[in-house]
């Protein structure tokens, strides 16, 4: 197996994971490209206009804009929201698992049946927060049997470089919630000892 170049997360979030046809290649970066779904590319740039706003609202005085930055916190909620909704209807029953872990190069997810090693597929990972959907290809690397199901571990092959940045930044979402969490029942632990 190839090292994880980046960190990955334990969280269970919605994938779609169809294997290629025995012998299909992997299409060229432009065919990959035009191949990934409109509503795709629509939450992708979503993000982006969403990262850029919040980085011009940083640039405000705290007090003048916290009205204004509320505002459009629950402007972008309320997009947030429907969007998740949509992208949910790219979901197929027949092909959905939920992951173990997921980072910015791998992903792992639980499955009745065995995949093989070396057998390319396509991905659809669908993401809480931001609220995203990433279309990508990936390569089974590694199928543990466990009881009865399977442990498949999957290295991505064909992912844009924006949907990578949004896989970190959910990642990292994901880790600062996480250590929030430990600390709150780590302060309520040492409250419960006094």
């Amino acid at each position: 197996m190839r090292q994880d170049e980046y960190f990955s997360v334990h969280l269970g979030l919605t994938i779609n994971v169809e294997p290629l046809a025995d012998g299909k290649p992997l299409p060229n970066f432009e065919t990959f490209s035009a191949e990934i779904p409109p509503l795709f590319r629509i939450a992708r740039e979503c993000n982006t206009l969403e990262e850029n706003a919040e980085r011009l609202l940083n640039g405000f005085g705290k007090e003048d804009s916290k009205a204004l930055v509320d505002y459009l916190s629950a402007q972008n909620s309320k997009i947030n929201l429907l969007l998740s909704y949509v992208l949910s209807q790219q979901d197929n029953a027949n092909y959905r698992y939920i992951t173990e872990t997921f980072g910015a190069s791998n992903l792992s997810f639980y499955s009745p049946h065995s995949f093989s090693v070396g057998q390319n597929v396509t991905i659809k990972l669908f993401l809480d927060h931001p609220a995203a959907a990433i279309y990508c290809y990936a390569e089974v690397v590694n199928c543990s049997a466990l009881d009865d199901r399977f442990l498949i571990q999957l290295q991505y092959t064909q992912l844009l470089e924006e949907d990578r940045d949004l896989l970190i930044r959910a990642a990292l979402h994901c880790q600062q919630k996480l250590l929030r969490q430990r600390t709150q029942q780590r302060n309520m632990n040492n409250n419960n000892d006094e």
